[in-house]
């Protein structure tokens, strides 16, 4: 049986606009908030702040936690690609210093192209994965959005 990959994201807001990777595929540019797979013996927290420092070169400050999404790969668009993948992605409200540098990381996710300030009011036109976040990430405030977000994309 193949392991569930646990998956910290970053959601960081600056002046109205979303820290995201710039990514690309067959279909053209894509967007996903930076972050990733957790490795054995660190937590959650760890493991974010670490695929921050690798992906865009600064450090966070992890705040609460926002939205929880299962990702089971054949269930969505990708699953030509990713198979049976299934991960649980913990997407958490972060903060970076004001004037910290921001940048490609040491070490970029495969496929980066670099980082992009998506504004949040314009979301929905952007490739931005998982597509629920679009219209959730104006309402980060709300408590009625939910937590669990369920297997979407």
């Amino acid at each position: 049986m193949k392991a569930i990959r646990v998956s910290p994201k970053a959601i960081i807001i600056r002046n109205g606009r979303l820290l995201a990777l710039k990514m690309r595929d067959r279909q053209g540019v894509w967007y996903m908030l930076p972050g990733g797979g957790q490795r054995h013996g660190e937590t959650v927290h760890e493991a974010l702040k670490r695929e921050v420092r690798e992906e865009v070169g600064t450090e966070v400050e992890v705040g609460k936690l926002c939205f929880v999404r299962d990702y089971i790969a054949r269930n969505h668009e990708f699953a030509d690609e990713e198979g049976d993948a299934h991960q649980i992605e913990l997407m958490f409200l972060c903060r970076i210093a004001d004037g910290a540098d921001i940048g490609e990381g040491a070490q970029p996710d495969k496929g980066q192209l670099g980082l992009e300030w998506l504004p949040v009011a314009g979301l929905e036109e952007h490739r931005l994965y998982p597509k629920i976040l679009r219209p959730l990430i104006k309402d980060i405030g709300n408590q009625s959005v939910p937590v669990y977000l369920g297997d979407v994309n």
